[in-house]
């Protein structure tokens, strides 16, 4: 596998600052001018760009893996599907590169692309949730991490990575409310010291996505907040949607009816999947859309 293929951004980790942003398709617009400026232009030593299924239906082609986020219910739940076309990432080390960074996105997107949502992501309490808890505490490690998010092989795939995205809307007032022993509880780790509770319920967000069971992703999550609303902007990377689709759908007690304590005090508002496709020599290769 060639590390040297990816887009450098989803192995390098996230900085102090980010904003997701999501795209749909103009209506009646050809793509192709935009996807060109992106391949020459855009720079992934600062964002990582993904492509949905609306999109490579748009083009005619087919990304073997890629797929439209599902719409999944549950015991009392839902998880809606909010699929677009163009997902890009920024990432910054203070807002004023945010700022630069999108400006210099803007020309390359044209009005090909509508804008349907930016969020900006920070960094809280040196890598927590703004529960309070340590998130992406089972990532892998620097050395596991290409096996783990990336294709290993393919024309045109070599490098490239599947990315589910899903925005979660905490209730902050409601999780503190508990005692430190029932949130410790739901999320199946000690604050106090982050160490996995070997009693943890069966309804443990630790439990319900045990990687032994569900498999391994590169977690890339950042909090977000608003004016009134909160919670985590959930990215995770990997070689298929596979994993991250089973694991929500344990979450979600498809499989089982045990539902994730995550749901008692947070809910899903947004989900998308998309394909980060590959790069070379320090650009976007997008010939698999058929832009070279």
């Amino acid at each position: 596998m060639s590390v040297a293929h990816a887009q450098p951004s989803i192995l390098a980790g996230q900085l102090a600052c980010g904003q997701s942003l999501s795209f749909r398709l103009g209506l009646d617009k050809d793509p192709r001018p935009a996807l060109a400026r992106l391949a020459e232009n855009f720079d992934p030593s600062y964002a990582i760009l993904g492509i949905g299924s609306p999109l490579a239906a748009a083009l005619g082609v087919s990304i073997p893996g890629l797929r439209a986020f599902p719409a999944i219910t549950g015991p009392g739940l839902s998880v809606p599907s909010t699929q677009q076309a163009l997902w890009i990432f920024l990432k910054a080390p203070d807002r004023s590169g945010l700022f630069d960074a999108a400006a210099a996105l803007e020309w390359l997107i044209d009005d090909a692309f509508e804008l349907e949502d930016a969020t900006e992501t920070f960094t809280y309490a040196g890598g927590r949730d703004l529960t309070g808890y340590v998130d992406g505490t089972n990532n892998p490690t620097a050395e596991e991490a290409p096996g783990v998010a990336l294709v290993a092989s393919g024309a045109g795939m070599e490098g490239s990575s599947f990315v589910g995205v899903q925005r979660w809307a905490h209730d902050l007032a409601l999780f503190r409310s508990h005692h430190v022993h029932v949130r410790d509880n739901m999320v199946g780790r000690r604050h106090s010291d982050n160490v996995e509770l070997k009693d943890a319920p069966e309804t443990s967000h630790v439990k319900r996505t045990d990687q032994e069971i569900t498999g391994m992703m590169l977690r890339r999550s950042m909090p977000w907040a608003g004016a009134r609303d909160r919670g985590l902007e959930f990215i995770a990377f990997g070689a298929t949607l596979d994993i991250f689709e089973r694991s929500l759908r344990r979450m979600a007690g498809d499989e089982d009816g045990i539902v994730d304590a995550t749901f008692r005090y947070s809910r899903p508002t947004t989900g998308s999947y998309y394909w980060c496709p590959p790069t070379v020599a320090g650009k976007l290769n997008l010939t698999k859309l058929g832009i070279s």
